[in-house]
């Protein structure tokens, strides 16, 4: 058979396959596709291929029609030019089966723009020339706010454990810083001025282990004393104050849920989550400002959770602070609640409100999310996990006593020399026979090497902590334990007497510590 009469031959296979599937089929196919899909003819113009069918999918991703699409260069959809010149330098050598790949952002008919992959494949003649192009575009807008989600996540997390660690440290500085100032104190009792200049160096280490309580918050290291409570009752405990926060700025309204389910979560934190959100809102208000707290029952159900972001099924409380101030631009959603992140001017905030306020959420099992629009207000709306039970008493205060001195054998096991060295020095001053020592293992040779048995063991019990304090109560049934500075470590503990166990937290008072130490010596 000749060259040309193979030819005839293929071209016959090739119609009578065609025409196994009606060209109208093959077309609806094409309109049906989810994905969006064009047809261009293969010449360039200066704005790239000029469309000639579009289908459904196509239309709704771009928000045009197909009537204003068909004759328009594709390229005026694109947001960037060098798309539309890769797409040039790619033509004349195209080849089927070697599609150009790319991805970035279409302008919408709106003005809105929208992420996109798409995918441009060359249609060829019998011959092999390019006669037409096919595009294929979907839309993953969504998709891509989901990355930007993980990795804002990621980014808080990251930070929030920079922040735990600076924290640790710098609790015990202050501490340090505290302490003495409370021991020099003692001493310049006849010196007025130099009383008040001891006062004014403890105030502001008070108000600087104030600002690290922030960031233990913020990076879920804070400790947290979690009872059941009712979100309305706590925010009508408040409404006073917090009109008295918004002063003549702004009207404060609360439209609370009758039968609002319980929550558990610390009450005097998320006390803080109020204050910070309403001060907030008062900064952002204009005139006739208004700040609106609700609170609402909300059950999320199975199968509306289909993101990786949303919040999981179940029953839940929310709790919301809007104003109708200035409201916050896209960039500053973004950085939100990173600590030390403020759009106030310098001095007037320290950027650890927001922080404090998504680590208490998160502390309490929570979510929290923002709306806002620019000269229309923001919504912070948090979401706390319901529970069934009661809402627990306020528990009672231990009272104080007035005597702290001793003669109790005292093991004291602190890694910081400062703080070892200053706190060893108090108790033994308070009359206490203390053996100090920088870590468990130390502290166990110490002990060894005494012929009296250890009635107050004061450390962390984290690790090898517990593990000391365990080997002591098994020489010495009547061992005391404070726990020092462990803000991951749950206490009580299930192995020793509730009465002979208490937790201070870093940065604490030296008066605070030589009050728990006598408390758990004097109780039976």
């Amino acid at each position: 058979m000749s060259a040309k009469a193979k030819t005839r031959r293929r071209a016959k296979v090739k119609r009578a396959a065609a025409r196994g599937v009606p060209a109208f089929l093959l077309a609806a196919a094409l309109r049906a596709q989810s994905e969006g899909v064009f047809i261009a003819d293969r010449r360039m113009g200066p704005h790239g291929l000029k469309i000639l069918f579009a289908n459904d999918s196509f239309c709704a991703m771009t928000g045009h029609s197909a009537g204003e699409l068909v004759g328009r260069a594709h390229g005026v959809l694109h947001d960037e030019r060098t798309d539309v010149e890769r797409l040039r330098r790619w033509l004349p050598k195209a080849l089927p089966g070697q599609p150009l790949v790319g991805e970035g952002f279409l302008r919408r008919a709106d003005g809105t723009a929208i992420s996109a992959a798409w995918s441009f494949d060359p249609l060829c003649d019998a011959r092999g020339r390019v006669t037409h192009v096919v595009a294929t575009y979907r839309d993953q807008t969504e998709k891509r706010r989901l990355q930007e989600a993980l990795v804002h996540a990621q980014r808080l997390d990251a930070v929030g454990r920079l922040a735990g660690g600076v924290a640790h440290d710098f609790n015990n500085l202050l501490s340090v810083i505290n302490g003495y100032c409370e021991m020099l104190a003692q001493h310049v009792t006849a010196n007025p001025q130099a009383l008040r200049q001891v006062s004014e160096i403890h105030n502001a280490g008070r108000k600087a282990a104030g600002l690290t309580q922030q960031l233990l918050a913020f990076s879920r290291r804070q400790p947290f004393n979690a009872r059941t409570i009712n979100l309305n009752l706590l925010v009508q405990d408040n409404a006073e104050i917090l009109r008295r926060l918004l002063g003549d700025g702004g009207r404060l309204d609360l439209e609370l849920a009758g039968d609002l389910a319980n929550v558990r979560t610390d009450a005097a934190q998320f006390q803080q989550v109020l204050l910070n959100l309403v001060l907030n809102a008062r900064d952002a208000l204009r005139k006739h400002g208004r700040v609106v707290i609700a609170t609402a029952n909300r059950e999320i159900k199975v199968g509306l959770n289909r993101r990786l972001t949303d919040t999981p099924p179940g029953r839940y409380v929310a709790i919301s602070v809007a104003d109708n101030g200035t409201g916050m631009d896209a960039e500053t959603l973004k950085h939100l609640f990173e600590p030390f992140f403020t759009t106030k001017p310098e001095g007037k905030g320290t950027g650890l409100g927001l922080a404090l306020v998504y680590g208490v959420v998160q502390q309490s099992g929570g979510f929290i999310a923002v709306r806002s629009s620019l000269l229309v207000g923001s919504t912070f709306e948090i979401l706390l996990p319901a529970v069934r039970e009661a809402v627990a008493p306020v528990p009672a205060t231990v009272p104080a006593l007035p005597i702290a001195r001793g003669t109790e054998a005292v093991l004291l096991v602190e890694d910081d020399d400062l703080v070892r060295k200053m706190v060893a020095g108090i108790l033994t001053t308070d009359g206490y026979r203390v053996f100090a020592a920088k870590s468990a293992a130390a502290a166990m040779r110490e002990v060894q090497e005494q012929d009296r048995p250890v009635q107050l063991l004061i450390g962390g019990l984290a690790g090898e902590g517990e593990k000391l304090a365990r080997k002591l109560l098994g020489t010495h049934r009547g061992l005391r334990v404070l726990c020092t500075g462990n803000h991951d470590f749950k206490m009580p503990v299930a192995w020793l007497a509730p009465a002979r166990q208490a937790s201070l937290n870093k940065p604490y008072a030296l008066s605070e510590l030589l009050k728990a130490a006598r408390t758990l010596l004097d109780t039976p």
